[in-house]
């Protein structure tokens, strides 16, 4: 701290200790269910055999837990709503045509919310530590020759599974013209899903086979390991046909250039960093597979040289993606008609929906201290989840632990292996 010392003519001076600039970098590992954020700073050093090395070390770290699956589910659930109210003849809105051009930059709401979250975080980060520098891993997946099981070359990525063909001709030749689930034949066949589009299946090739009409309703959107409980020599045989969805690899494709494009309005110089040299790092240091611990080791070291990564964080802040609530004024019932009206009105006796509060309820069934998350009330008898149940509790009895900001926040330790660096 600054203090004074007495001069050498007998007057007080003041004295200040040498100043030393505090800098570090904000290294991310995006991903699709996830992404990792890791505050580091790095320190040349001597070695022990007198050559300059570079030391990395963790300061904080952040895990980024995504909520797009539960975005693009409740996008399909209302496009499934309004599908059955134009198919009931109910409040008839008339389809969009196909032919809108999107706006420049646009993104579906579940890729944009990685994007915004990621910054979001960042955000905060550059403005709570002193940021210099944004290092992010930008990798591009190559899903064709994913899809084909190996590496495609030249023109191979040219030719698709479809290449001369089309879907149905191919299921076709694929299955016989027979029913996959009963080999039914001179009947008319149906194109199905395997997985169920509202199981969250896709409609990949390989996701697709031939179903007869009686085949078809029975499945309906059964998954069809329940429908070919019965048989499972047939269901083995539909199953071998599977391959994993390549979703999460295409949403890392559209977003990640979108990541960069918005790190860079902090005004921080951002350096992108291919994926395999991320991965030489965290093995040449010897540190498990997470992405924090791949945020971690972002960026160029020397490994020849005796750079290393000497500290990582021992426990990590588990940020979730909650959401801030609906835009809808209406709740819809199960039909998708609107079954009450939402008050325009966010807050109520200081509380929003979402805030984490403790309540103090002095009696009756749910005496005690609890914390949770609350859904406000106009009447100040505020609705209060825990994890052992739902209960009202009246506004009085509450204290604000935390505004709703859209994310949960918890710690848990980090997941290292036996040989790592040490910890913070």
């Amino acid at each position: 701290m600054p203090g004074t010392l007495e001069g050498p003519l007998g007057h007080v001076e003041r004295w200040s200790p040498p100043s030393r600039k505090i800098t570090c970098a904000l290294r991310i590992d995006p991903g699709s269910k996830g992404t990792g954020l890791a505050l580091t700073d790095e320190k040349r050093e001597v070695g022990a055999d007198s050559r300059v090395v570079t030391v990395r070390r963790g300061l904080f770290s952040i895990e980024l837990q995504h909520r797009g699956d539960q975005i693009h589910h409740a996008m399909g659930q209302r496009a499934g709503y309004r599908h059955r109210r134009r198919s009931a003849n109910r409040r008839y809105r008339a389809p969009r045509s196909n032919n809108r051009v999107a706006a420049q930059g646009w993104l579906p709401p579940s890729l944009r919310h990685r994007v915004d979250t990621t910054f979001s975080l960042a955000s905060r980060l550059c403005h709570y530590a002193p940021v210099t520098e944004i290092h992010l891993e930008r990798t591009a997946f190559d899903t064709h020759s994913m899809s084909a099981g190996r590496r495609l070359r030249g023109t191979e990525h040219a030719q698709g599974t479809l290449a001369g063909s089309t879907t149905r001709s191919y299921l076709h030749a694929r299955w016989n013209s027979a029913c996959a689930y009963c080999d039914a034949t001179g009947v008319p066949l149906h194109i199905d899903h395997v997985r169920p589009r509202s199981q969250g299946g896709s409609n990949r090739i390989t996701n697709l086979v031939l179903a007869c009409v009686p085949c078809n309703k029975a499945k309906d959107n059964r998954s069809v390991e329940s429908f070919l409980a019965h048989r499972p020599e047939r269901l083995a045989m539909v199953l071998e046909q599977l391959k994993t969805p390549l979703r999460d690899a295409a949403a890392m494709n559209a977003t990640q250039a979108r990541i960069a494009e918005t790190l860079e309005t902090l005004g921080k110089p951002v350096h992108a960093w291919p994926g395999h040299l991320t991965m030489a790092n965290r093995v040449a240091t010897g540190l498990g597979k997470t992405h924090t611990l791949d945020a971690l080791s972002i960026g160029h070291l020397d490994h020849e040289s005796g750079d290393a990564i000497v500290r990582f964080p021992e426990r990590l802040l588990i940020a979730k993606a909650t959401g801030r609530g609906s835009y809808a004024r209406t709740t819809p019932d199960r039909y998708g008609f609107p079954r009450l009206r939402r008050s325009r009105t966010k807050q109520h006796f200081g509380y929003v929906t979402g805030d984490l509060v403790r309540a103090v309820v002095p009696s009756g069934k749910w005496a005690g201290t609890w914390t949770g998350r609350i859904s406000v009330r106009a009447m100040g008898q505020h609705s209060l989840t825990t994890p052992v149940g739902r209960f009202n509790v009246r506004h009085r009895n509450l204290r604000l632990l935390q505004r709703g900001d859209g994310y949960g926040y918890s710690t848990r330790p980090e997941l290292v292996s036996p040989a790592s660096p040490k910890k913070s």
